[in-house]
């Protein structure tokens, strides 16, 4: 890595972040044009210790083929399992009662369970090795964007302020979001108020140990894969939590909640009232964590994850990763996200930089393509899920098609077509339109038909001793199957109870809490 201070404070691009988001576009730039000036400069002397991470395929893709990491990956992350859901009603009693919805084998296409800093350090390395600058610890103290010039920032590094001039800058500063909270261009998504609470935790039970197999040995034989290293999901009325085992023995648990719905209870600090909510709430929690202890140091809670960002690229500016909005941690689509924004952002820049391209228009096309892939994904995919989470046959529906259409939609496309795929962010062409639509509608039937069953106290009625045990999606034409028979369940559930709400306006929920949307804000517990 180059530590080295230039003798020039000119640079063709100057990085504000060095983890994966900053060190990602930085290897895809040098890539393409190993003579870029650029600089990466990153405000930590080593990353701490984040939230543990899942992949999902497009982003284990775009690790492995196009950062080159997988020897990285493998030797130090966990190979994930696919997914898996837990259940619970007032019926089950234990573990082995609660409704599981997951994969019966190994999983078909590769992803990682990931410990964020070791990854961001790996990748930061990698960026150096390929030529870029690395200023740590520095921070910005002020910055001035000049549209088609050279934007002006002024650096502490080494106890000394140092004005720079780059002529692209890249907001890489995760939710921090320096550009857009400083230019205006930073809103909650009020639409989608969700919390979140997480740490990371030892003296945690293993899902395959003998112990447990012992104890109910059905259970056990239900799956042929390996449940501790699949990411794990704890699902409730209004609320999920995760669980991620990662390398060296720790396990990333969190809650997240819609704070329309539900609050997590009080209790002597952030830690104890994840454990007490989880044990309370979830008989699955409730065996999984009895002996589990809170590493002291990593414990937070996060207010209204969801932001989005109005503006995304200027001529001169880009924004990239978390630092370009965040939608939900279900389903881990973060590093997808970071994938889709590194990459247009590396081609705008060298697109620049080559003198052949027409920024304006590029400049245009990238906030019309991000806005727009923010917008119908979340519509698509996340608004009022929460509703309907925590029911088995609800979400075993919502599993089925919104992991069958991101496998023939979104993953097939990078495997078929190489990387060229990561320049056409999710819902962004016109091609994706129809898919947008069904999935708006399925995804509103299933939280309106939540709402009715809540009304009616059927909510969560088959959340106990029931199994879905998946054989897995394939790239191959024939996986199209359960998708098919997923729509026909919908279309059943619409005929034998969706009718009651189909000619009747949404009902709203009454929150169980209610509190004014401020920007996101974290709190962490030592």
């Amino acid at each position: 890595m180059n530590l080295v201070l230039p003798s020039s404070t000119d640079y063709d691009v100057i990085i504000i972040g060095g983890a994966l988001a900053g060190s990602a576009t930085a290897i895809q730039l040098l890539d393409r044009q190993p003579t870029l000036r650029i600089l990466i400069i990153e405000r930590s002397d080593i990353f701490g210790r984040r939230v543990g991470e899942a992949t999902i395929e497009l982003s284990t893709y775009f690790l492995n083929r196009v950062l080159g990491l997988t020897q990285h990956l493998n030797e130090h992350h966990y190979a994930k399992q696919g997914l898996r859901f837990w259940f619970a009603n007032a019926q089950t009693r234990d573990l082995a009662q609660c409704a599981e919805i997951g994969g019966r084998y190994l999983a078909r296409l590769s992803s990682f369970l990931v410990d964020r800093a070791t990854l961001d350090t790996e990748a930061l390395r990698l960026a150096g090795a390929k030529g870029a600058v690395v200023w740590r610890p520095a921070s910005v103290k002020s910055l001035k964007l000049v549209a088609g010039g050279s934007q002006g920032l002024e650096v502490l590094y080494h106890g000394e302020t140092r004005s720079l001039r780059g002529r692209w800058l890249v907001d890489a500063s995760g939710v921090a979001a320096l550009l857009a909270r400083r230019e205006g261009w930073f809103a909650v998504n009020e639409a989608h108020p969700t919390a979140a609470a997480w740490a990371r935790w030892r003296r945690v039970k293993d899902w395959d140990a003998p112990e447990l197999a012992r104890r109910f040995p059905d259970w056990a034989a239900a799956t042929f894969g390996i449940r501790n290293t699949a990411t794990n999901h704890f699902m409730g009325d209004g609320w999920w939590a995760w669980w991620i085992p990662l390398k060296g023995g720790d396990v990333s648990i969190g809650v997240v909640w819609d704070q329309r719905l539900c609050e997590l209870p009080e209790g002597a600090n952030v830690a104890a009232r994840i454990k007490n909510f989880l044990v309370a709430q979830h008989p699955a929690a409730a065996e999984m964590l009895a002996d589990a202890e809170a590493v002291a140091g990593d414990i937070h809670l996060r207010r209204n994850l969801a932001y989005t960002c109005s503006t995304i690229a200027g001529d001169g500016f880009v924004l990239v990763g978390d630092a370009a909005g965040f939608l939900d941690p279900f389903y881990s689509p973060g590093l997808d996200w970071l994938a889709f924004t590194t990459a247009r952002a590396a081609q705008l820049i060298a697109e620049q930089h080559a003198g052949q391209a027409n920024v304006a228009r590029l400049v245009a096309r990238h906030n019309h393509d991000f806005t727009r892939s923010a917008a119908r994904w979340f519509d698509a995919l996340y608004r009022d899920k929460y509703y309907y989470q925590g029911d088995f046959e609800l979400m075993r529906l919502a599993f089925l098609l919104d992991l069958g259409l991101y496998y023939f939609g979104i993953v097939t496309q990078p495997y078929f077509r190489g990387s060229v795929a990561l320049l056409e962010p999710y819902f962004a062409t016109p091609p994706s339109t129809p898919f947008f639509i069904f999935m708006r509608t399925y995804n509103r039937r299933l939280a309106t038909i939540a709402r009715e069953r809540r009304r009616r106290g059927t909510f969560g009625r088959r959340n106990a001793n029931r199994r879905f045990m998946f054989g897995g999606y394939s790239l191959k034409a024939v996986a199209i199957i359960p998708v098919l028979r997923a729509i026909a369940g919908w279309f059943c559930l619409e005929l034998t109870e969706g009718w009651r709400t189909w000619f009747t306006a949404p009902r709203e929920d009454k929150p169980a809490a209610k509190r004014p949307l401020t920007p996101q804000v974290t709190e962490s517990q030592a």
